[in-house]
């Protein structure tokens, strides 16, 4: 492991200077809601990065990686990034520092720095590492593809269908004017009320997987899904969404007595 050790903190580096010009624009902007489409290309990014550091030279499960990545980065970064030049400033971001900026007196440049970017890298970059261990690893062990490596392809790709399908949902959800107000309780969120989340999870899980069969510097990897699957289901994704929905959509409690709250369930007769 000691010596991945220097190109992923050369990684890291190249992340944060990355991520300080965005936060330059951020500043210009007066918002910082770009950032989620920043996390999800930031990862593609670091995986692409990897792979030009070994020189391209890779074996067939840093391949896979590779595509992996690249196919759920593009997608959901492609996603977020047009849902927010059409929806504009995301609430959550100005809620989180206008409270910061009020409390503690800071400028938005300063809040916007401290509590978005300076935090959003490191943790990009460590749920990241199973790309980047299994592709830097990947090129210097190439190993045949095992059964393992192809059941975390699987899952990564249903992970992928599945967050992609319950996008599209809710964007359909979104454009129906009759939708103003309601709570969206079919399709895929008549069985949990995060497909996109459940599906993130998934793919990031199934990435381990597949770097895990790099043995043995991708198994080290897997507190980056440990630490995704907690921050969605307990930190900043399930929670801060649920708790402004819940105050303003009048149904939203009854979905959550009925509907599963993160793996895909039946719901609950009421």
């Amino acid at each position: 492991m000691s010596a991945l050790l220097l190109p992923l903190a050369g990684n890291l580096i190249v992340l944060m200077l990355v991520l300080l010009g965005f936060w330059l624009v951020a500043v210009r902007l007066h918002d910082v809601s770009f950032i989620d489409a920043l996390w999800a290309y930031g990862m593609g990014g670091l995986a692409l990065f990897s792979a030009w550091r070994v020189g391209w030279d890779l074996g067939p499960q840093a391949k896979l990686l590779l595509a992996l990545t690249l196919l759920w980065s593009l997608r959901l970064g492609t996603h977020l990034w047009l849902r927010w030049r059409e929806l504009g400033p995301d609430p959550r971001y100005t809620r989180i520092l206008g409270g910061a900026m009020e409390a503690k007196r800071w400028s938005f440049a300063l809040a916007s720095l401290l509590i978005v970017f300076l935090l959003q890298g490191p943790l990009l970059w460590f749920v990241s590492l199973p790309a980047q261990v299994g592709i830097l690893d990947g090129a210097a062990n190439p190993l045949p593809l095992s059964p393992s490596a192809w059941a975390g392809a699987l899952l990564a790709i249903v992970g992928i269908g599945f967050e992609s399908v319950g996008d599209w949902q809710l964007r359909r959800f979104r454009a129906d004017p009759a939708s103003k107000g309601q709570v969206l309780d079919h399709g895929l969120w008549r069985y949990t009320r995060h497909p996109n989340y459940f599906g993130d999870a998934c793919t990031w899980w199934g990435i381990w997987l597949v770097a895990a069969s790099t043995a043995p510097m991708g198994i080290y990897t897997i507190f980056s899904p440990i630490l995704l699957t907690w921050m969605l289901m307990r930190w900043s994704g399930k929670p801060i969404l649920e708790g402004a929905l819940t105050k303003s959509r009048p149904g939203y409690a009854d979905y959550v007595a009925r509907t599963s709250g993160f793996f895909p369930w039946p719901p609950k007769a009421q």
